[in-house]
C-alpha cells in the first residue's frame, strides 16, 4: 500500500526541513504553499516533494483539501510543517497500512512542545488528532481555522505520537493568536454567531481556568501558566472581535441606508 503525504506551507523554511526528512520513507509527499517568501519552496524541492503554489488562502481546511486532492497514494498521512514522525510511529504506519480489514482512518495522539518544553498537562496531552486515512475515505472540514478530518467509515488509534513543535516563542505565539482570533471570529460572524464584552470577558476568563487548573496546567510550571494566559487572550480577542464584526456590519447597514434615502422636500415657494 503506497503512502501520500500532505503538507501545507507558507515560509516554513525554520521547521519544515524536519518535517520533511521524518517523512523521506513515504512514497509521495505533496506540499501545497500559499507564497512563501523564504526558502520553503527550495527545501522541498531538495527533499523531492511535489511542490504546488497558489495565489490565495482560502483557510486551512480548504488549503489541506487543495493537497488532498494532489495525493495519490493509497493511504495519506497529513502533517503540519511544524510537526514531526518518529521512528516509532513511522513502524506503526507501516504495520496499520499493511493490516487487513475496512479500517478507514486511524487517530494518533501529538506530543506538542511550548517555548522548548514539551507540555504534559494544560489539554495539549493526549491531543488526539487524525492524520492517517485511507483516500478517498476522508476531507477536511471547511473551516477557515481548528479544521478536522471528517471521515466515512471506522476509525481506530495508534499509540506512537506525533511531535509537535507548537509554540517556539512567545514572538511567533503573539502573532499566531492574533491571526487565530481573527480567522476564528470571522467564521463565527458568518456562522451568524454575536459577540459582546461580556462574553469577551467570561470565555477569556473560563479559558484560563480550565487550562491552568482543570485541565492541571499548573503542573506544566511556567510554561503552563503562559499557555493559560495565551489560551485567555486568544478566546477573549475571539469574541471582542466577533463583536467588532458585528458593530462594523451594523454601521456599514445604517450607512446604505441612509445613502438610499430620499433627500428632503423642499418647502413651496
Amino acid at each position: 500500500m503506497s503512502l501520500s503525504v500532505t503538507i501545507i506551507t507558507k515560509n516554513e523554511e525554520a521547521a519544515i526541513r524536519r518535517c520533511l526528512q521524518s517523512v523521506a520513507w513515504a512514497d509521495e509527499i505533496v506540499v501545497v504553499d500559499s507564497g512563501s517568501t523564504d526558502r520553503t519552496l527550495e527545501v522541498c524541492h531538495e527533499h523531492g516533494a511535489k511542490v504546488q503554489q497558489t495565489s490565495d488562502w482560502p483557510g486551512f481546511g480548504p488549503q489541506k483539501n487543495r493537497a488532498l486532492a494532489l495525493a495519490g497514494g493509497d493511504w495519506v498521512l497529513s502533517l503540519d510543517s511544524d510537526e514531526w514522525v518518529t521512528p516509532e510511529l513511522r513502524a506503526e504506519i507501516e504495520r496499520a497500512m499493511a493490516a487487513p480489514g475496512g479500517v478507514a482512518a486511524f487517530r494518533m495522539p501529538r506530543r506538542s512542545s511550548f517555548c522548548g518544553r514539551f507540555m504534559r498537562h494544560s489539554g495539549w496531552w493526549p491531543d488526539y488528532v487524525v492524520r492517517l486515512f485511507r483516500r478517498g475515505s476522508a476531507r477536511f472540514s471547511d473551516d477557515l481555522v481548528h479544521e478536522r478530518v471528517i471521515v466515512n467509515g471506522t476509525i481506530e488509534k495508534l499509540r506512537a505520537p506525533i511531535l509537535h513543535e507548537a509554540v517556539r516563542d512567545l514572538h511567533g505565539m503573539v502573532a499566531k493568536t492574533n491571526n487565530y482570533s481573527t480567522a476564528s471570529a470571522v467564521m463565527r460572524h458568518g456562522r451568524g454567531q454575536r459577540g459582546s464584552l461580556t462574553a469577551a470577558i467570561l470565555h477569556g476568563l473560563w479559558a484560563f481556568l480550565r487550562t491552568y487548573f482543570f485541565r492541571l496546567g499548573f503542573l506544566d510550571g511556567r510554561e503552563g501558566f503562559m499557555l493559560a494566559v495565551i489560551n485567555a487572550e486568544n478566546s477573549y480577542y475571539r469574541y471582542a472581535k466577533l463583536m467588532m464584526l458585528a458593530k462594523r456590519e451594523t454601521g456599514n447597514r445604517e450607512q446604505e441606508m441612509g445613502n438610499a434615502s430620499p433627500p428632503p422636500s423642499q418647502p413651496s415657494p
